[in-house]
């Protein structure tokens, strides 16, 4: 089979290089000559374990992976185009701008010159697939094309796994002929017994819509959980691993922390619920999760302005800028917030992050931009553990605390345990204890 993929975002970029690997033949398609250019040369335009030794390996070695920007000269010969574009949230409302997918589909019913199918990959509201199909059939017979939901379940930092070894593959299908195609398409998961889930459509939009915010809702659950745990004197940490043994619940998600972020949880929340709202539907708990999760950041950092004393002309050095480990995102990153907030009431910021420096001084010119954790937490008030990168995890402490000013870490992600961070002569604070 020969693939088309439109957009060489974080979703196309990594279901191509996917694809390839599993041996077929596939073209990456995107408009921005620039990009393009530096993915044939096998430059990854974000960081990804993983992801730079596929791109050389498929298009230097087997030559399966291709990058255009050319729709037109791709869609001719494929059998199967996937639409991966962003899905944003628009500006003054909570809905998904659905502007890009809108403008492929025009595009392909302009360049469809056999069968094939068309499937919606990037997470669009319950509904869109259909539309899709609706803009295609203005110009393509409807014997010459299929349409098909199959939403991606890809975690920044672990995303070639994912795709390699998933839980589960969801494909919407509207009849057994494009059911067939796409489970032959996944036919190299039969390996790991992967669970291949058929549905309609609608189904197997409001999965992913659905699954992330439920996680989200996980995450907020567990915040607020830690919240109560600091005002009694429990610890979060092991009312977690408590709740997480019971198989109904499990342990994932259930690490308190400064809120979620990232290019997903929060504009799928919102579009979710507004997706609800048009329907008549209540979704009351995700509105509450979304609050809850809006308001987190600044509570936090009024809390670790009062715990430390911190005022105008101080300095607070925040560790973990990028919204998770193993990313160079910056998108929603709770770290950025909290520094912003710093800033508007006259703190100084200093930070440090192993991937996503670049990202950062984009956007956050008030953010002073360190070398190393070490040179971060020199000369400041209030040291900041925002993002649970590894590196951080080991830090030599006795060699930070030989600076007299350093007297507080807020270990916003419960990486240490307090006893010895207070042995050491800082005052601690944790999330949730």
């Amino acid at each position: 089979m020969k693939l088309t993929i439109i957009g060489t975002g974080y979703v196309g970029l990594i279901t191509g290089a996917c694809f390839a690997e599993f041996g077929y033949e596939t073209v990456c398609v995107d408009k921005d000559i620039n990009r393009i250019i530096e993915l044939n040369q096998s430059k990854c335009p974000f960081y990804e374990p993983g992801i730079e030794e596929l791109l050389n390996k498929h298009l230097n070695k087997t030559k399966l992976l291709s990058f255009s920007n050319s729709l037109s000269q791709s869609a001719e010969s494929a059998d199967i185009i996937f639409i991966t574009v962003g899905t944003p949230s628009k500006r003054l409302e909570d809905d998904a701008d659905l502007s890009f997918v809108w403008d492929v589909a025009r595009e392909i019913s302009n360049n469809i010159k056999k069968y094939c199918l068309i499937v919606t990959k990037s997470t669009v509201p319950v509904g869109t697939t259909k539309q899709v199909k609706q803009l295609i059939l203005e110009k393509i017979d409807e014997n010459n094309f299929d349409v098909v939901s199959n939403p991606e379940f890809l975690r920044e930092g672990s995303a070639i796994n994912d795709f390699m070894r998933p839980d589960r593959v969801v494909i919407g299908c509207e009849n057994q002929k494009s059911e067939n195609i796409m489970r032959e398409l996944y036919r190299p998961l039969n390996l790991n017994e992967t669970p291949i889930i058929s549905t309609s459509i609608e189904s197997s939009e409001i999965i992913k819509y659905a699954s992330n915010s439920f996680l989200a809702t996980k995450i907020s659950f567990i915040n607020q959980v830690a919240n109560l745990c600091e005002q009694v004197g429990a610890n979060i940490q092991d009312v977690a691993k408590g709740m997480g043994i019971d198989k109904r619940i499990g342990s994932k998600f259930l690490h308190a922390g400064p809120g979620y972020g990232g290019s997903c949880f929060p504009k799928d929340v919102k579009a979710f619920i507004n997706t609800a709202n048009k329907h008549n539907v209540d979704l009351s708990i995700l509105s509450a999760v979304n609050n809850f999760n809006d308001q987190r950041v600044s509570e936090i950092t009024n809390k670790i302005i009062a715990k430390s004393n911190l005022s105008k002309g101080d300095t607070a050095a925040i560790l973990g800028l990028s919204f998770k480990p193993n990313t160079d995102d910056i998108r929603d990153s709770t770290s950025i917030k909290i520094g912003k907030i710093l800033n508007e009431k006259g703190i100084n910021v200093k930070s440090y992050d192993p991937v996503a420096m670049d990202n950062a001084k984009k956007e956050n010119p008030f953010l002073t931009l360190c070398k190393n954790a070490y040179e971060a937490c020199e000369d400041v008030k209030t040291i900041i553990i925002a993002t649970e990168w590894n590196e951080f995890r080991a830090l030599d402490l006795k060699k930070i605390v030989n600076n007299k000013n350093n007297l507080c870490i807020f270990d916003l992600r419960n990486i240490y345990k307090s006893e010895e961070i207070k042995e050491l002569g800082f005052d601690y604070f944790g999330t949730g204890k």
